[in-house]
């Protein structure tokens, strides 16, 4: 009895409303997930870096069940017919011609585990840089220097990919890269500089401003590498991109390799897509957030053993939060986290790591907005960060349009 396969529609190209609001949501994610860090660090005075990272990035593993359970609660999905789609998806993306001795699409086991434990390394060292500035620095600043991730995702994304400098894009990423300068330094003197950190020391906020931005700005680069190999490696080559993008899929394939494919996907994965209809592509944002949710259980087994050494170094004394708020803070930093990194893992399928990166950006306008509200008011405004952000926006703006132009044609 052959298997039947039920197509999922396909999703608007490039997302449509669906991926604006979830790009939205991860920008309020990361500036949520900023200010709570830096307030957790700061004035509770919880300087537990490497610990408040373990915890936001095991609790990843939440947003794949709570998706899944979506679906299952509001669609005809059956668990069986989601679960053996996901399979045949990973199947067909890292072992397209693999079968095992009876003739069976053989599952690639040994490299669906390589690839999360190397998405887990490669998420975890910038992770725990930022984690570390944003106690050291101003949360301007780290957010600041971090997202310039943008400018080597696309330096990085020309070497790999192999792709045509393009003047348009260039000029798009380095105006937003500047726009981030103006934000950070522009028009302020070096003696005010000297002056606002002091105060920030003395009031036990962050005091090592030079330390915290050189761990950024590795951290930026770190995480322009690792938004890159997803792409490469992590994502599906089904994923709504653009065309340009199409053009360096994971896995080049030619006609002969692209037939044997599409003649495996008739085949029977596992006995048990035999007794259900298999929801084949898997529904939109279910595989990200299976990865997302699978470097948060890799994180959780592999990454606690650094605890008890870094409390044994003295490195990190390991202590527990004195107070409820200070828990509740640390929850808040927790689910912010996973909303931003899955949304993040979201977009980087569909929109590729420059545009996606670029993006990102924008939470240098929340963060400025936060700060005005909740921090110096209008005095933390200037015609510098309002010219910064201005241009952030519109390179954003060229590359966005660029992208869904290209993808109408």
């Amino acid at each position: 009895m052959p298997s039947r396969t039920r197509s999922v529609s396909a999703a608007p190209q490039l997302g449509g409303k669906p991926a604006v609001i979830l790009f939205i949501a991860t920008l309020l994610g990361f500036t949520i997930e900023s200010q709570l860090t830096q307030y957790v660090q700061t004035n509770l005075h919880y300087r537990q870096p490497f610990f408040i990272f373990y915890l936001v990035h095991s609790s990843f593993a939440i947003i794949f069940p709570l998706h899944f359970l979506f679906l299952a609660a509001t669609t005809k999905y059956t668990i069986t017919g989601l679960l053996s789609g996901l399979q045949l998806a990973i199947t067909n993306h890292l072992s397209p011609n693999s079968t095992d001795s009876s003739g069976s699409r053989a599952f690639p086991k040994l490299k669906f585990t390589w690839l999360i434990v190397a998405l887990t390394i490669g998420i975890t060292l910038p992770a725990v840089l930022w984690f570390g500035a944003i106690s050291l620095a101003s949360v301007s600043d780290v957010t600041a220097i971090w997202n310039t991730n943008a400018f080597f995702a696309y330096l990085i994304s020309i070497k790999v990919f192999g792709l045509k400098w393009e003047v348009r894009k260039m000029v798009a990423v380095v105006l937003a890269t500047a726009g981030v300068a103006l934000v950070v330094y522009g028009g302020v003197r070096v003696e005010d500089r000297d002056k606002s950190e002091a105060v920030l020391a003395v009031s036990n906020g962050p005091s090592a401003p030079v330390v915290g931005n050189l761990l950024t700005l590795i951290a930026s680069f770190g995480y322009g590498l690792y938004q890159v190999m997803y792409k490469l490696y992590g994502a599906l080559p089904d994923d709504p991109e653009t065309k340009e993008e199409a053009d360096y899929q994971s896995i080049a394939e030619d006609e002969e390799i692209a037939s044997e494919r599409e003649l495996s996907r008739s085949r029977s994965i596992s006995s048990s897509a035999l007794e259900d209809e298999m929801v084949h592509p898997p529904p939109f944002a279910l595989h990200p957030n299976l990865i997302t949710s699978l470097v948060g259980v890799a994180t959780g087994v592999l990454l606690w053993v650094f605890l008890p050494i870094l409390d044994y170094t003295g490195v990190e004394i390991f202590r527990l939060p004195d107070d409820w708020w200070t828990v509740l803070s640390i929850t808040g930093i927790a689910l912010s986290g996973v909303v931003f990194n899955s949304g993040l893992m979201i977009l980087l399928g569909m929109w590729g790591p420059v545009v996606t990166s670029v993006g990102n950006l924008l939470t240098i306008v929340l963060v400025l907005i936060t700060d005005i509200i909740f921090g110096n008011g209008m005095d933390t405004l200037t015609i510098w960060s309002l010219v910064g952000c201005s241009a952030i926006v519109f390179a954003f703006g060229v590359l966005a349009y660029d992208m869904f132009t290209h993808s109408s044609d």
